[in-house]
Order: structure tokens, then sequence, then C-alpha cells
């Protein structure tokens, strides 16, 4: 019941300040269970992406957003079930195995399920490596894939920034249905697995446009913080130099 009164008050003001777009919506089953495998590049994406769809999207997130505390802890839980999030333990080993079970209750109960198969935001708005979940899903579920495209959100909504940028339109594009039938059976075959992941990011670069890289968005934002770090530290260090040879040459 929250989402839609959310959808119902924050939808016609998204579409007033924002003028979205959306391509393709009726690609998009009326009935019955459906996977949309999105590319992640902004928060605005959890507003956005289910914005034209007349169906609930539900989609999985850390549970972290439902734990805190206080005020914050309050808004956060609110808008996350606002927005149809399902709070899943994303700490790896059994627990990304609870993670797949309870994608998969979604769908079985034929409900559509979005998923960011890169697991985290771009930080550069190019599209990273697919994780294998999404595969799993769609051949475990024999539910349908519709490659759903986010676009212009990295530009009006990078990571870290709080406010969207006016005068970007936000659009999303949704794909035909993948299919996948071919490999019904075979969910236990990590190179089936790894086709069926890099078929589905195949058809998303091929929707938004968006340069490929072939590593996982995670480690690349853990390169990324490393090099910012060696890069302050070299200027913090360049830094005492100049001071020292300043010094000597007042001397």
């Amino acid at each position: 019941m929250l989402y839609w009164v959310v959808k119902a008050i924050l939808g016609p003001i998204l579409h007033l300040v924002f003028r979205p777009w959306a391509e393709g919506v009726e690609n998009v089953p009326r009935e019955g269970p459906v996977i949309l495998a999105g590319n992640h590049l902004s928060f605005a994406d959890h507003f956005f992406g289910p914005l034209f769809l007349p169906r609930k999207v539900i989609s999985l997130g850390k549970a972290e957003y439902f734990t805190g505390t206080g005020i914050k802890g309050l808004i956060s839980r609110l808008f996350f079930t606002g927005v149809g999030t399902v709070p899943i333990d994303r700490s790896g080993g059994k627990a990304s195995e609870a993670a797949l079970r309870t994608g998969l209750r979604i769908l079985a109960s034929g409900k559509i399920l979005g998923i960011y198969p890169e697991g985290t935001r771009s930080p550069d708005g190019r599209l990273y490596k697919g994780k294998t979940g999404v595969a799993r899903l769609a051949l475990e579920s024999r539910a349908p894939v519709i490659p759903w495209a986010m676009v212009n959100t990295f530009e009006m909504m990078p990571t870290g920034r709080l406010i969207p940028k006016l005068g970007i339109r936000p659009g999303v594009r949704f794909g035909k249905p993948l299919d996948f039938s071919r490999y019904y059976g075979m969910e236990d075959d990590r190179l089936v697995l790894r086709a069926v992941t890099d078929e589905i990011m195949y058809a998303l670069m091929e929707l938004s446009g968006q340069e490929y890289v072939d590593k996982y968005a995670q480690s690349a934002k853990a390169e990324m913080a490393r090099a910012a770090k060696e890069a302050k530290e070299a200027k913090k260090t360049a830094a005492v130099a100049a001071d020292a040879e300043k010094s000597g040459s007042a001397e």
C-alpha cells in the first residue's frame, strides 16, 4: 500500500519537474513473474526506473537500509519500503543463497523483481560486469528477463550528489524479453551462468549506449579510492618537501 501512496504523491511531481521519458513499456508483461535486469547509474534509478509501469516493482536491498536508528533510520525504512525494496543480507556465502531464494519467492508469487546485476552503482557512468545471480534467478524461475536501461540519471544525480540537477531529462528503456529457454536445467553450470549474464549486460549496453568495462564495479570503486588516496598522500608529501625546501632557502 505504501508503495502506491509514494508513487501517487511523487509521480506527478517527478513528471512536472524532470519531464522523464520511457521507451518500450509495452515489452513488460501486464501479469505474471518478470525479471527487470537494469544498469545502475544513480540513486535516482529507484524513482525513475519503475515510474512508467502500472505494476509494482520489488527490488532487493541491503538490510542496513532498514536497521538504522533515530529519525534518519525511520526515514530510510519508510523510503525503501515505499519504493518496493525488500531487505536482504548481502554479506556473501549463505547470505547470497538466502537472497536468491527471496528473489525466487517473489517471482513465484507472480510479481516483478527489479535487479541490478552490477551489484552497486556505477562509479563513472560506464557499464560494468554483471554478477551471475541474475542468471540463476532467470534459469531457476524461468521468468522472462527484460533489459531495463536507465539513461541520463548519472548526469542528473551521480554518486555523492544529494540534490538532482535540473535541466537533464532522465529516461528508461525497456528492451524485448530475452529468451534463455535453451539453458533451462543448467543453472548449476558456471559457464552457462556467465554466458546468460553477459548476454543480459550486452543487451543493456545496446539499450543504454554506455561504454562497457569488463570488471566488477566494486573492484573499480576500490581502485579509484586507492588511487585517490595515493594522489592525496603524494600531494601531501610534495607540500612537505616544498615547505622544507623553502625553509632551507630562507636560512
